[in-house]
């Protein structure tokens, strides 16, 4: 029998009976997960008994997604092993176009950031404003400048740090008790904070520059824990749990954002809102990371920040060239540490109340995850990751329709119950999203970068230092 040329060469299609297997075990594995922590939910009733709860609606959620979302995964590993496309979340070149014009894009952003206050107002009013500009402005750009401050030990020199948020919290207690206890001026303690904060990074780099990878994070991780227990424990110092409260606010140029006579709302003629101090305390915050950013960036253009790329890539290498690892490392961690007590300070003068609860793990989770997930070594990538994770959380508290349904198109659609509350998902969502971006994109949404010393223009060189003849 002859063979049929056109079915030798047609490309194969996708195994769908694999996909479904592999999609199926997927979904097996999360049943069985979900029956001992999902299935059933715990409350006390009127009589103090402990009653379980069916949440089988729950668990069938929960497999069907993992059945879709690893169906489509397997049908994406395929078309990559037959040298397919495979399946895109964003169009070919989307990320190379937005790093050919950062420049343009950067310069939009900032007059975004800028004029955010007046959006606000002039979308919500002065009363609905409040809100978006302290929930989602001043609380994302703290991240932004976190993530930034990170990016310089984890991205730059490659030093895996899990207690970062260990200089967070010097910061905002530094403010705090000198700003109490012995009336000291914000503008005097921010970058007294920030100087001890890099004190105590150096503290901290100096037992630990032989150690490098899982032995760095789990040492870094046990220092940010001894802050915080020191904290807890040390009641004379930081008055434990109770946390320290009444904490002095900035001024502007000494006039404070209160309702009495030398308030900035009397002085300026305006009638008092505390949309004042927010809107103020937002143009703050921006300055300081746009701070972070510029030194950050003229840094690595610095002897010390390509030491640190060289770090980053090999020690071994970058010993070889005479380079000093030692002073390289404390650099690292002494002013990524700063940028962490600038931004603790503020926390510390915003909040007007701070408590080691503030300062957990999690919180260096976060702060981690915007600078892995965002590509490490990237300003842009930690500032889109921070508006997703730390804008998306606050967005879930904006979901009350959920609860009682919504009309679209004339059509109304139920609501899940008064006892949904969308912010209890808030970890769900994150972890989801750390999957989906390791298997999109593995080294974070801003994967390459611009190298820190290159041409400017391509040359022609002579045809006896090359093999083919031509540059």
């Amino acid at each position: 029998m002859a063979n049929n040329p056109t079915a030798n060469t047609a490309a194969p299609g996708r195994d769908l009976k694999a996909a479904f297997k592999e999609a199926g075990f997927a979904a097996f594995v999360t049943l069985g997960l979900c029956i001992p922590i999902i299935a059933w939910g715990t409350r006390q009733n009127m009589d103090n008994v402990l009653v379980l709860d069916p949440r089988w609606d729950a668990v069938a959620w929960a497999v069907g997604i993992v059945f879709v979302g690893r169906f489509l995964v397997a049908l994406r590993k395929q078309g990559q092993q037959e040298g397919k496309a495979g399946i895109r979340i964003l169009p070919h070149g989307t990320i190379a176009f937005f790093q050919r014009h950062s420049r343009v894009f950067s310069l939009f952003g900032l007059g975004f950031l800028v004029t955010f206050p007046a959006i606000a107002i002039g979308l919500a009013g002065w009363g609905g404003a409040l809100k978006w500009i302290d929930n989602f402005g001043v609380q994302i750009l703290i991240y932004v400048m976190l993530g930034w401050g990170l990016n310089i030990v984890v991205g730059l020199a490659g030093l895996l740090d899990l207690g970062y948020v260990a200089f967070y919290a010097v910061g905002a207690y530094s403010y705090a008790l000198l700003a109490k206890n012995f009336g000291l001026s914000f503008w005097i303690l921010l970058p007294l904070a920030g100087i001890l904060a890099a004190f105590w990074g150096m503290l901290l780099g100096f037992p630990v520059l032989r150690l490098r990878g899982d032995y760095l994070a789990i040492v870094t991780l046990a220092f940010g824990e001894i802050i915080r227990l020191v904290l807890i424990n040390w009641t004379e110092f930081s008055n434990g749990y109770a946390g320290i409260s009444g904490i002095p606010r900035p001024t502007f140029f000494g006039i404070p954002f209160t309702a009495a006579d030398n308030g900035f709302a009397a002085v300026f003629g305006l009638e008092f809102t505390p949309l004042y101090r927010t809107i103020f305390l937002y143009y703050l915050i921006l300055c300081l990371a746009l701070l972070t950013a510029f030194v950050t960036l003229r840094l690595r253009r610095l002897p010390v920040g390509r030491a640190w790329e060289a770090l980053r890539e090999d020690e071994i290498a970058c010993r070889s060239l005479g380079i000093n690892t030692t002073n390289t490392k404390l650099t690292a961690f002494s002013i990524g540490a700063m940028f962490g007590g600038f931004a603790g300070a503020f926390f510390s003068a915003r909040q007007g109340f701070i408590s080691p609860e503030s300062f957990v793990f999690m919180e260096s989770a976060v702060i981690l995850a915007i600078v892995v997930l965002g590509g490490m070594g990237s300003l842009w990538g930690c500032a889109i990751a921070a508006i997703a994770m730390i804008g998306g959380t606050e967005l879930l508290r904006e979901l009350e329709w959920m609860k009682t349904g919504i009309s679209l198109f004339g059509l109304q659609i139920p609501g899940l119950g008064n006892d949904f509350d969308p912010t209890k998902y808030r970890m769900l969502i994150f972890g989801f999203a750390m999957v989906v971006i390791m298997i999109w994109k593995p080294r974070g949404l801003i994967s390459t970068r611009e190298p820190t010393a290159f041409l400017k223009e391509k040359k022609k060189i002579s045809a006896d230092m090359v093999q083919e003849g031509h540059g």
